[in-house]
């Protein structure tokens, strides 16, 4: 879902998208005529050769499937976030000897990967894009090992409607990870007291509170790394 809400962003920005997924690019037809022209789809490895810029949407572990040498060289977004009771139990993240973006990174070695749009639910990430200089135009974080590639995704950010906001490395892309401060509560306001099920159908009804980058920053701070996958 989030793939598809940056696909829509980048096609609204006059941006030209390639989707795939792991089931084939026939499977994307309805999507890909939905948002026109701009769009296509293609398997992983053709989409990769073809990016300038590559946003991984997948689950964390279906990194281990993902075309590491047609991402040789890219710059690539990683969205995922762990969750333990989807992904499986990873000694080196349930011990904190790394973030979730930084064992990606292990198996996309020759990639540049930057931690982004992981901390914002789907809906909300279309209903507050803003144009440069709009006054409730909201921050996003993203970390990441190489200035070029950091540089590149926020540029990304700024043409989807939000300014960036840099967090650091790898090392502390944890600092938006689930059951952070500045993790999907900020953008939707107050927050009902909902089954998790109603929690997600009520965040496609609401649209969401803008969240400027000095609050970014500042939540971002104020993070205190608790134990991963357990937000």
């Amino acid at each position: 879902m989030i793939g598809t809400s940056v696909a829509r962003l980048a096609v609204a920005a006059g941006l030209d998208v390639v989707l795939s997924n792991s089931r084939g690019p026939e499977t994307l037809t309805g999507l890909v005529a939905e948002l026109g022209d701009r769009a296509r789809a293609a398997t992983p490895a053709e989409a990769a050769r073809a990016a300038d810029l590559v946003v991984a949407a997948v689950p964390l572990t279906a990194y281990r499937l993902l075309p590491a040498d047609a991402l040789a060289g890219r710059t690539v977004i990683d969205t995922a976030n762990y969750h333990p009771e989807r992904d499986g139990r990873l000694p080196e993240l349930d011990a904190g000897e790394l973030t979730s973006t930084a064992w990606a990174q292990r198996l996309l070695p020759e990639a540049r990967l930057v931690k982004a749009f992981n901390n914002i639910t789907p809906h909300q990430l279309l209903s507050l894009a803003r144009p440069l200089g709009a006054p409730d135009r909201s921050a996003l974080p993203l970390a990441g090992d190489d200035a070029e590639a950091k540089a590149l995704a926020g540029r990304l950010l700024d043409v989807l409607g939000y300014d960036a906001v840099d967090t650091g490395p790898l090392a502390t892309s944890w600092r938006s990870e689930p059951d952070t401060p500045v993790y999907v509560r900020p953008y939707l306001g107050e927050v009902p007291a909902l089954s998790l099920a109603e929690f997600f159908r009520w965040t496609l009804r609401t649209p969401g509170t803008a969240v400027p980058a000095a609050r970014v920053a500042g939540l971002v701070e104020s993070a205190v790394r608790g134990a991963a996958g357990e937000g």
